[in-house]
């Protein structure tokens, strides 16, 4: 990370982080702060809120206006600011348990009423700040805190579910892939209506030693050897695809904005006054 980006973008009083050593959230927060700076964006027309969790913790660092809110709540702070301010770049950092658990409902709303507003998902697969219990997307027969004997769930697959919910950009990264990360954040962000990243992160501390994963740098391979591009993996058969998983960009529409939408309704109103 770039000493002009840690000064412009990041609170210097507050780091280094306290994110564990090997964990992946620091790359996502940085892949986030890059994508703002790329744009051009003047800090003061960002906002950034974020729930409960590890991954809850970057917009402290950050130096834009920003929220810490409850847990899985992120999404309602955000649809208030937003609907406030429309003009105002509003961005969700969250978990994978903050947002497909007690903050399911609201991810699918949000994603539903397609309102302007970016959620980046550090991913990874474990609830880490509160001691290892398994989240939504967990793998099967992976083990945590809460699943001694493993879990016997099926995980969701955040990116199809707000897709079905009605998002209008949906994508997948990795922390380990990095640069490529940093461009579909760029690309939520400019698109107008709900985004979502997944962006897939690693948990070495919980997740990695309760599931035997080895090294940080042991789950950062597993990220190179594992994820597979969608244009590559649309030629590829199930059976090709084996045991790996797909990143890129999954949708990108433009269909009607929910803060726009509501606008109509204000000025109709006033007209008929």
């Amino acid at each position: 990370m770039s000493s002009e980006l840690i000064k412009n973008k990041f609170r210097t009083d507050r780091l280094p982080h306290i994110w564990c050593p090997g964990c992946g959230h620091g790359i996502a927060m940085k892949a986030l702060a890059q994508a703002i700076d790329n744009l051009g964006w003047d800090k003061k027309d960002v906002c950034i809120i974020s729930g409960i969790g590890c991954s809850s913790r970057a917009p402290g660092y950050m130096d834009f206006n920003t929220l810490h809110t409850t847990h899985g709540r992120a999404l309602a702070f955000a649809t208030g600011v937003k609907l406030a301010n429309p003009d105002l770049k509003v961005v969700v950092v969250t978990g994978d348990g903050d947002c497909s658990a007690i903050g399911g409902n609201h991810l699918i709303h949000t994603a539903r009423r397609n309102m302007d507003i970016t959620t980046i998902v550090f991913n990874n697969n474990i609830y880490g700040m509160t001691g290892g219990q398994y989240s939504p997307t967990t793998p099967t027969n992976d083990f945590g805190t809460t699943a001694p004997f493993g879990n016997i769930d099926k995980p969701f697959d955040i990116c199809k579910l707000v897709e079905a919910a009605g998002a209008t950009y949906v994508a997948r990264g990795t922390v380990y892939h990095a640069n490529p990360l940093i461009k579909l954040i760029e690309k939520a962000l400019l698109n107008k209506g709900f985004s979502l990243v997944d962006a897939i992160s690693i948990c070495p501390t919980y997740y990695g030693r309760k599931n035997k994963k080895g090294t940080p740098v042991n789950m950062m391979n597993f990220l190179k050897d594992k994820a597979i591009d969608v244009k590559a993996a649309a030629k590829l058969t199930p059976e090709e695809l084996g045991d790996k998983f797909i990143m890129g960009e999954f949708k990108n529409t433009q269909e009607p904005e929910y803060t726009e939408e509501y606008q109509k309704i204000v000025d109709r109103f006033k007209k008929e006054r």
